[in-house]
């Protein structure tokens, strides 16, 4: 899998963060596996560092979206490894809300990204919980 450099990975963690926060709850578990994220991609950065930093961009951007370029640019294999990243955060809470889901349709339309194989990440993850 090719990587992803520092600034693209802070803003994919912001919609990770985005991702968390829609349904108002954002968990010490959703943090945890958005470092996890962030450690995947960026093993010598300090993940609290980059995390502090993806949590203000997301407080402070309505144009959150606009992250979806730097994913729309990469292979599908990160693609489908930011897919599956996202949707960990969304059912870490064990439920999927209509806003949530509404998200991942966005963010999958604009990054060229298959329904059907997003469906099958959630489907394979919800069944490995």
């Amino acid at each position: 899998m090719n990587k992803l450099d520092k600034e693209s990975v802070i803003g994919i963690s912001a919609l990770l963060v985005h991702a968390a926060n829609i349904d108002e709850i954002y968990s010490d578990h959703e943090r945890d596996l958005i470092k996890s994220f962030i450690k995947s991609y960026l093993k010598e950065d300090n993940e609290n560092d980059i995390l502090k930093k993806a949590e203000d961009i997301e407080h402070n951007s309505n144009q959150l979206l606009n992250y979806t370029n730097i994913i729309k640019q990469n292979s599908m294999d990160i693609k489908k490894d930011i897919i599956e990243h996202l949707w960990k955060v969304i059912i870490s809470d064990n439920s999927v809300d209509q806003y949530e889901a509404n998200l991942m349709r966005r963010i999958c339309g604009l990054i060229y990204f298959p329904d059907k194989e997003c469906g099958e990440i959630k489907l394979k993850l919800l069944k490995s919980k």
